[in-house]
């Protein structure tokens, strides 16, 4: 929950510059009041964008949630879906999550899923067993077909903003649990799927991290919102 319309404007100014040089995909998403801004300031750019959460709603008596179709609306491709702090503030449930997913894929906006365990849960050796419980609620809601629609993000909550750091090696291990288990979903596409990295990606790492097999990217917060940090991460998958 950050920015304003006028700050908005100079970091998507200073990022789209930055792209030039760069072949990787990329995308801001962005608070709902400022999609517009985004359409209007980004449209034809190299730079995508998208919600950070959606309604599992088409339409209807749902006082402030936002649908599928709104985001249509304002030409989103991506919506970030079960973020760590909407499972933990919000208690969105992984029903939920996977019900959000799938109306996202309803209306051809590419959902970025969030993964991930507590410091709890991962000192109590169950980081696998959450991870793939959050998953199979997913791909459990999905058809086959539609794993290769998917983005996944995997956010060791620990990790965030805690002074803890994930290993590249730590991390490399979760991702290739999760590729494992969308092979067993379905085997072609797997491998084409995004695994996004969301611990704390920063411009120091970020080449570490995505020099791993199963870490194809990576899903910034605070990073983000300086231009000059978040075209360091994405020059560094180049």
């Amino acid at each position: 929950m950050n920015g304003s319309r006028t700050s908005n404007a100079v970091l998507l100014s200073e990022i789209v510059a930055g792209l030039a040089a760069s072949g990787a995909a990329s995308a801001v998403c962005v608070p709902a009041p400022y999609l517009a801004q985004c359409q209007a300031q980004l449209a034809g750019s190299a730079l995508g964008w998208g919600a950070q959460d959606v309604s599992a709603h088409a339409s209807g008596a749902y006082t402030g949630e936002i649908s599928a179709a709104m985001l249509q609306d304002f030409g989103c491709s991506y919506v970030v879906i079960g973020h760590s702090e909407r499972r933990a503030y919000h208690g969105e449930s992984d029903a939920q999550v996977a019900a959000k997913t799938v109306a996202a894929l309803a209306a051809g906006i590419t959902p970025i899923v969030c993964i991930g365990e507590t410091l709890a849960q991962r000192e109590a050796g169950q980081t696998n067993a959450v991870v793939a419980q959050q998953l199979g609620a997913v791909l459990a809601a999905i058809g086959g077909d539609d794993v290769a629609k998917l983005v996944l993000a995997y956010e060791p909550v620990w990790a965030i903003g805690t002074g803890k750091t994930a290993t590249p090696q730590m991390a490399q291990d979760v991702h290739q649990e999760l590729r494992g288990q969308l092979v067993a979903k379905n085997a072609v596409a797997a491998a084409g799927v995004q695994i996004l990295y969301g611990g704390s990606m920063k411009p120091e790492n970020a080449k570490e991290l995505m020099a791993m097999p199963d870490i194809d990217g990576g899903l910034i917060g605070g990073a983000a919102l300086k231009a000059a940090d978040f075209l360091a991460i994405i020059h560094a998958a180049d």
